[in-house]
């Protein structure tokens, strides 16, 4: 069966991976000592993509739990589902990365990242058929982006040919956590760009505004938020875990989703979210679904996919429904915006259906975009990183570390080049093309 390996790195990582484990167990009928209280052979099917068997009818996670200080990993171990996990699978140094990039992939994550590939070596080898690896981890911290990357670049280079899948947490617009997340954003990018296959672009504001405004949660907590996240996570691998009438897995989706290997930055969404006092009042049809998942409010990154065009769009529908239902919907959307898909990807949405909803729906949807509107937060980014960067503020952290100012500057210009890629094929029509085929035909002749 194909396999999966999961991997979270510092606090946001830990925690939004524990809630994902949380609800995978609850898809699988795993309870929280690790036995079958499922009643449901196709939980049991499949339950090797993310679990593995251990004696005793236990199913242990495949997951390796990354931190450079011991603190979430405490909490995670004495939370809900604590038992669960592997001891030797915890993997912690002492002394923190303290929100600097260079501790967590130079200094103090180099020390700690053998014992990580180690752990991640002896669960590779376990498997039948590795499909891939996944990753949760925050990109504007020290350990998740410093030693996250670190390993995705180490991991790479053992396993080339295996997927590589990020679930990053980028800062969001209006509400920062650390002062210096411009810094460790752009130096995560930089390697993100080189080494991962798929990279989901998660932001805090946009679930906020999520839980705000669509969910009606008054106070909303870190829990809430990751419990979305978890929503998407779980609906990406749907296919693998559960039969369906068409399906995909990540190679599939990284085939069908990234036109340019460095345009693999993609917009999460999920559909159904209503209210808890609202569900009643909805129909659960596909129309309803498809309506939701494009909406604008429903995405879980900051930027408005109305300000650019959707390059591919994933649409992954998890329930009993019709194929034709389906596709006409997709089909119906495609026509009606077509101004916000480039037109030199014809018919550029995926679409998979899978018969397994999730615990107490009857149909939902994830949704995955790749449009250009994304460019929107390396922006804002780039614009923070060259506003400290012109002063050298804050750098002596990181050149005390050993880091070299020339790396910031070709993160900067590495990033600056994404951003004008995006802009780029924006603005890319069809008769851009038009333009080469006529000087190709004037000199054909030459040949006979």
């Amino acid at each position: 069966m194909r396999e999966i390996v999961h991997l979270q790195a510092g606090q946001c990582g830990n925690q939004i991976g524990s809630k994902f484990w949380e609800i995978i167990s609850d898809e699988h009928g795993i309870n929280p000592s690790g036995k079958y209280a499922g009643n449901n052979d196709n939980q049991l099917e499949r339950i090797n993509v993310y679990y593995n068997e251990a004696s005793g009818g236990n199913y242990v996670p495949r997951a390796v739990l990354v931190d450079l200080e011991p603190g979430t990993m405490d909490s995670v171990r004495g939370g809900p589902y604590g038992q669960l996990f592997r001891p030797d699978n915890f993997v912690f140094g002492q002394n923190g990365a303290g929100n600097n990039w260079a501790k967590g992939h130079y200094t103090e994550g180099a020390e700690l990242v053998d014992a990580v590939l180690d752990v991640v070596r002896k669960e590779s080898e376990g498997c039948d058929c590795l499909q891939g690896f996944q990753l949760t981890h925050s990109l504007g911290g020290g350990t998740g982006s410093g030693m996250g990357t670190l390993l995705i670049s180490k991991i790479k280079e053992e396993y080339p040919d295996r997927i590589m899948n990020t679930y990053s947490v980028a800062p969001s617009p209006k509400v920062s956590d650390t002062v210096v997340e411009p810094y460790n954003a752009t130096l995560s990018v930089h390697q993100l760009l080189e080494n991962t296959d798929e990279t989901y672009t998660i932001d805090n504001e946009a679930l906020y505004d999520i839980c705000f405004r669509t969910l009606k949660l008054s106070s909303p907590t870190y829990g809430d938020l990751n419990h979305l996240v978890s929503l998407t996570m779980s609906g990406v691998t749907t296919c693998l875990r559960f039969p369906g009438q068409l399906n995909a897995d990540l190679r599939k989706l990284a085939v069908n989703m990234v036109p340019f290997p460095r345009l693999h930055f993609f917009m999460p969404g999920f559909a159904p979210l209503t209210a808890k006092g609202s569900q009643q009042y909805r129909a659960l049809s596909v129309p309803e679904l498809t309506q939701q998942m494009f909406d604008p409010k429903n995405m879980m990154a900051a930027c408005d996919p109305r300000h650019g065009r959707y390059l591919t769009v994933a649409a992954i529908f998890r329930g009993r429904m019709s194929m034709k239902e389906v596709e006409e919907q997709m089909q119906n959307m495609q026509n009606k915006n077509a101004s916000y898909f480039v037109e030199w990807i014809p018919n550029n949405v995926l679409t998979a259906v899978c018969d397994i909803p999730p615990k107490g729906l009857k149909m939902a949807g994830t949704f995955i975009g790749n449009t250009t509107a994304i460019q929107e937060i390396f922006k804002r980014i780039s614009e923070q990183f060259t506003a400290f960067f012109r002063r050298k503020a804050f750098l002596h952290w990181y050149t005390n570390e050993g880091m070299d100012e020339m790396e910031f500057t070709e993160a900067e210009s590495n990033l600056n080049d994404l951003i004008s890629e995006y802009q780029q094929y924006q603005e890319a029509g069809l008769e851009d093309e038009e333009l080469y085929e006529d000087e190709e035909e004037e000199e054909a002749p030459a040949y006979d």
